[in-house]
Order: structure tokens, then C-alpha cells, then sequence
């Protein structure tokens, strides 16, 4: 149960998902009941028959930003970075004048302090400082920051995810790997269980009597980041900032105190939801960095049914998803899916477990 090696499961390179759906609820969904094991088979927009009246719907309002960026270094090389605290950062961005960031940083020889970065005739960086994984690069325009990096950046897809080309037309990431729900900026990845809802699937849901309450935690890139110890227990998870409101919290915490379900949309939104609540699933608002590793033997507090993607092997993800329904019935779920052709990862199809 805590070996690293617990977590494998056979995937065909075929059904890693490289792009979405025509239409986002037209996905495919696994239902899988936790407490027997029992599996079936839907379409996403079936979900609605599985929610009922009074539950509460948690989705992360968090928004992908643009920050992979390409650049060249003043000898000519090549350089490749990824904006990693866009959201902490983000209070001191002001028009014009310039503003540090967090990067990871790729490029044929590691730049040292003070090596300048052109990314283009709106934008230069100078690297300030080099720490063990990232780089603090101060960065140097006339123009607004967030308009610049749209217009320099691209989507930071999961490595699995090929491109021919950074952001080719063909695929419309910056708009297929946001959710419909996206608001405040600040991700380095998408809250994948969430990319599945259409605008017109979540009015219907709030017409059912659902209640559909935000969070927003933002995705940061440790989420790519694979385990690197066999004995899971010795990981140290990243940590990812988040905000829970006073109205959120309320919404939670009425739902507890009235026995009705809290539905979390992806594993984000599960963390966020369990790292704040209390021994009755209570939540308060609060604004802070979560560093929650959920693995099996967790006591589950606030969450009572969750939607999720299907997720890599040995990663924290189909940890946490393996402490809410079971290991055995996780990995007997994926196997199913695999023999189903099911999509996985990001773009993939989606599993709801109750």
C-alpha cells in the first residue's frame, strides 16, 4: 500500500488523450461505487442522473495562464521558461516597469545571474537569482504585464501532450484546457475533472437544486513533478496557494450540518476541501498555500463523492483517488478503462465515485 511500485497499471500509449471532445460534457464517465467495487458506463452529461437535490457541487475557479515562454539568450541560445507563482506574484504587477517571477527554466547550458533573456520586442527578463529547481527572473516591459505574456506566452501542456508546434491554431488550447467556470489567474495546469462542464450542463444542475460553490486553489507545477522515493510515505508534497470565501464556506458547512453531499470536482478541489476542514467536515474561509499529501489510510472529512480524470501512474493523484474508493477497485477501474478504450489524462474521459 505504500510501496511506489503499488501504483502501476498498464496504459496504451494510444489512449493518452491528445486533444478534447468536439463537445466538453460528451465525454465519457465511469461510475464507480466505492463501497462495492460495482462499475458502469455513461456518457459525462449523464451525470445529472447521479446528483441529487441539496448536494454541493465544489469546483476550482482557478485560470491557466500563458506561461510557457521562448526566448534566446544574448549569446543566441535558446531558452524555454514556465512561470511557476504567477499568483503570488501577481499584487505586484503593475503597467509598465517590472516585476520578478518564479521560473523553471529550460535551455542547452543553465543561465547564471545576471544572463539576459530576449522573448520578443515587448519583453526581456534578466536572471536575478538561481535556486535548486527554479529561477528568480526579473522581468522588463513598457507594456502591461498580463497583455505582454498573452501575447508572447502559450498554454503549459503536460508533457504527454504533443504539439507540433507551440500554439497551433489547430487545437484551441487556450481555450479547450481552461474550464468554463475559469476566473482567477494563476495556474500552471488545468483542474482537468473540470474541463468536462458546459455552460448549459451547470445551469442545469443549479436548476436541479444543486448547489455549485467555488474555490479556487492554483495548480502549480509540482503536479508534474513524479515521485522520486519508493516508500510513498517519505514524499513531500508541493504546495499550491488557495481561497475558500465566507460564502463557500457557509454553503460547505450548511451541507455537513444537514447530512447532504459534498461533490468535489477533481483532486484540487479534494485537497483544498480536506486540508481546511475540521472532524465534522467544517471548512472556515481562508486564504493560504496547501501542501496536503493524501495517500491511502487518509480519514476522508469534508469530501462525500468526487469526479475525476484518470490519472498517471505512481503519481500523488491516483494516490488520493486509491485512499477515497480503495486501491484494488482504483486499479481495477483503470484496467476496465483501458479494456473499454477510455481516454486518459487531461484531455481525457472522466470517473465519478461515490
Amino acid at each position: 500500500m505504500y510501496a511506489l511500485t503499488d501504483y502501476n497499471y498498464f496504459l496504451p500509449e494510444n489512449l493518452i488523450a491528445q486533444e478534447p471532445v468536439s463537445q466538453r460534457d460528451q465525454s465519457r464517465l465511469l461510475h464507480l461505487e466505492k463501497t462495492s467495487g460495482k462499475i458502469s458506463h455513461y456518457q459525462f452529461s449523464s451525470l445529472t442522473d447521479h446528483l441529487k437535490k441539496g448536494d454541493v457541487l465544489v469546483v476550482n475557479n482557478t485560470e491557466v495562464i500563458p506561461a510557457r515562454m521562448f526566448g534566446r539568450k544574448e549569446t543566441g541560445g535558446k531558452i524555454e521558461i514556465l512561470i511557476v507563482n504567477y499568483a503570488a506574484a501577481a499584487k505586484k504587477i503593475k503597467a509598465g516597469g517590472k516585476i520578478e517571477f518564479e521560473c523553471l527554466v529550460k535551455a542547452s547550458k543553465s543561465p547564471k545571474p545576471g544572463t539576459c533573456i530576449d522573448f520578443g520586442p515587448d519583453l526581456k527578463a534578466t536572471v536575478s537569482a538561481v535556486h535548486e529547481r527554479t529561477f528568480t527572473l526579473e522581468f522588463f516591459t513598457a507594456q502591461p504585464f498580463d497583455e505582454v505574456m498573452n501575447n508572447n506566452g502559450v498554454m503549459p501542456l503536460p508533457p504527454y501532450i504533443k504539439r507540433e508546434q507551440a500554439n497551433d491554431p489547430k487545437w484551441n488550447d487556450r481555450t479547450s484546457y481552461q474550464t468554463v467556470y475559469a476566473q482567477h489567474k494563476g495556474a500552471v495546469a488545468a483542474p482537468t475533472a473540470g474541463l468536462h462542464f458546459s455552460v448549459e450542463m451547470l445551469e442545469y444542475i443549479k436548476d436541479m437544486g444543486v448547489s455549485i460553490a467555488n474555490i479556487t486553489l492554483h495548480v502549480g507545477y509540482g503536479t508534474f513533478m513524479p515521485i522520486r522515493c519508493s516508500d510513498i510515505r517519505d514524499h513531500q508534497m508541493h504546495s499550491e496557494h488557495f481561497t475558500i470565501s465566507e460564502n463557500t464556506a457557509k454553503i460547505i458547512n450548511a451541507a455537513k450540518t444537514d447530512g447532504r453531499r459534498v461533490v468535489a470536482v477533481g483532486t484540487t478541489s479534494v485537497r483544498t476541501l480536506e486540508y481546511l476542514a475540521d472532524k465534522k467536515g467544517h471548512v472556515h474561509p481562508s486564504t493560504g498555500n496547501c501542501d496536503l499529501f493524501i495517500y491511502p489510510g487518509y480519514a476522508f472529512k469534508c469530501v462525500d463523492a468526487m469526479i475525476t480524470n484518470f490519472h498517471l501512474p505512481q503519481s500523488t493523484l491516483i494516490m488520493l483517488v486509491s485512499a477515497f474508493a480503495g486501491r484494488k477497485n482504483i486499479l481495477n477501474a483503470y484496467d476496465c478503462a483501458v479494456q473499454e478504450k477510455y481516454r486518459f489524462f487531461s484531455y481525457g474521459d472522466a470517473m465519478f465515485i461515490e
